[in-house]
């Protein structure tokens, strides 16, 4: 039989080792966190009148079918921006851009 290793590591910290390791796979897997922040911190009301979220570097490019809508959260963008990040649990969004 083959002597293991006696430090052990739990499965979710090996992934968490892999995923800052490699840049590609952690900026994708941003990228979705964001779209489920923005889902999560706006709520089923703004969320319905959202088409598209995507975040590109450090500014999240939001797509809204009413502009109305846009028109208001524009005034809001900082604590928007805020809101977010605390969700995230990192600076990742510096700058929202709404379409």
């Amino acid at each position: 039989m083959a002597k293991r290793n006696a430090e052990h590591s739990s499965l979710g910290d090996v992934l968490k080792e892999f995923i800052a390791s490699s840049r590609k796979l952690r900026t994708g897997l941003d990228k979705v966190s964001a779209q489920q922040a923005w889902h999560n911190v706006m709520g089923e009301a703004i969320s319905k009148y959202t088409d598209n979220v995507m975040l590109d570097r450090d500014t999240l490019f939001v797509q809204l079918t009413s502009s109305v809508l846009r028109e208001e959260l524009s005034y809001g963008k900082e604590k928007i921006i805020r809101l977010l990040n605390e969700e995230l649990g990192s600076e990742l969004i510096k700058k929202v851009v709404l379409r």
